[in-house]
């Protein structure tokens, strides 16, 4: 196996692993591509479907319990706006042994450091040190927001107290590509003179490129929404399910807000999710092609993820969090690295979890691996082989 390759992780934001699933609806070329030269984990899923203790488990290969990240850090609610003391992340390893790193977009791990006290130069940066938003609940109690609109527009939903909800909108193109004027187009052309400034030297290098799509609100640019036709997608198998068996919070969740939405904008909320995924595809075929132009493909382990998932309708739910269903917590993980994977094109089932991906980074860059991870190396399975003792369930 080849030593010490590049490593381009490119994670987006809250997208369902069925989405990259083999036969289904939604329109991934670029994710197609990757796993025909590359290895599909069919299993991927988050210890918790949260932005801030998902991503602090991909950067520190803990479960949340260890890392001490719960919640959203940017919050008045935060239980935590930061790692736990003496917690450490694989870019700190990947730094001494000598790997150049660049992160751009989203970080969201800590509001107490941002990604350059972890190792990381910085590009375009979201969710950073110092960043806070959400209104408390003492704002709420004591200034209700009210809504311009006396009667509910389609696509949102009403929050009483706290405002409308828009679940999705289509926007006007933002050029020909369609998203030329989003933030995340401008976190890829960031990520990809990146590319070409770390192609030049010497060193290894690791480029994390955080999007910030496909969460919510699902509002895209028309050119990708009209690639779905809302009357020939199905509603979730399990749009049907009571909740009478479930705790009384996501029957609430449903009742209180979901509901508002008919089965119509249901299917036009997951149009224009697909379409939003469908875009966050073609950003990363522009991260791809800048990869191929550079000369360093062959050489370079590209890993394509997700933090977490959204119900999009799923048990008639939206968003992530409370409510535990596999939707929220199974994400995509398509890796590629024509130097270093055999067999490519392989669909690998074994339960993988976030927690796996600081030990795969820090055995490739053959640094220090920090004692007791909660995670193991993903190495075996690139190699064609089963490891041994690997879980074959996984409880959150």
């Amino acid at each position: 196996m080849a030593k010490r390759p590049n490593i381009l992780i490119f994670m987006t934001d809250q997208e369902q692993g069925d989405v990259v699933a083999p036969g289904h609806p939604c329109q991934t070329p670029n994710a197609d591509r990757l796993a025909r030269e590359g290895v599909r984990f069919s299993h991927t899923y988050t210890p918790s479907p949260h932005c801030c203790p998902s991503r602090a488990t991909f950067m520190t290969g803990l479960y949340p319990s260890r890392h001490g990240v719960y919640n959203n850090i940017c919050t008045p609610t935060a239980i935590h706006y930061g790692l736990n003391a003496g917690v450490e992340t694989f870019s700190e390893h990947l730094r001494t042994a000598g790997y150049n790193l660049t992160l751009c977009g989203k970080w969201h791990v800590s509001v107490e450091e941002g990604p350059a006290d972890r190792g990381w130069k910085e590009r375009a940066i979201t969710a950073n040190k110092g960043a806070s938003h959400h209104r408390s609940i003492d704002q709420w109690r004591h200034g209700p927001v009210s809504d311009d609109d006396a009667i509910r527009r389609r696509g949102r939903v009403r929050r009483p107290g706290w405002g409308d909800f828009e679940v999705y909108r289509t926007l006007p193109d933002g050029g020909p590509k369609g998203y030329e004027n989003l933030h995340d187009y401008t976190v890829v052309q960031e990520a990809i003179a990146a590319i070409d400034e770390m192609s030049q030297q010497d060193a290894p290098w690791c480029l994390f490129v955080g999007t910030i799509g496909p969460h919510d609100p699902f509002n895209v640019p028309e050119k990708f929404v009209k690639l779905y036709d809302p009357a020939q997608i199905p509603l979730p198998p399990n749009y049907a399910d009571s909740l009478d068996d479930k705790p009384r919070i996501v029957q609430r969740q449903r009742r209180q807000l979901w509901d508002q939405l008919s089965e119509d904008e249901v299917r036009e909320s997951i149009a224009h999710y697909w379409a939003y995924c469908t875009l966050q595809d073609e950003l990363l075929g522009e991260v791809l092609d800048a990869l191929d132009a550079s000369g360093q493909a062959g050489d370079t382990l590209v890993v394509f993820m997700s933090d977490h998932g959204d119900y999009v309708g799923a048990h008639g739910l939206y968003l992530k969090g409370v409510p535990a269903f596999r939707e929220a917590y199974h994400v995509p993980c398509i890796m590629r690295w024509p130097a270093g994977i055999r067999n490519p094109g392989r669909t690998v089932d074994a339960f993988v979890t976030l927690a796996d991906f600081a030990p795969t980074f820090l055995e490739l860059g053959e640094a220090t691996q920090p004692a007791d991870l909660s995670g193991a190396s993903l190495l075996p399975f690139l190699r064609n082989e089963t490891p041994d003792a690997w879980p074959d369930a996984y409880h959150t």
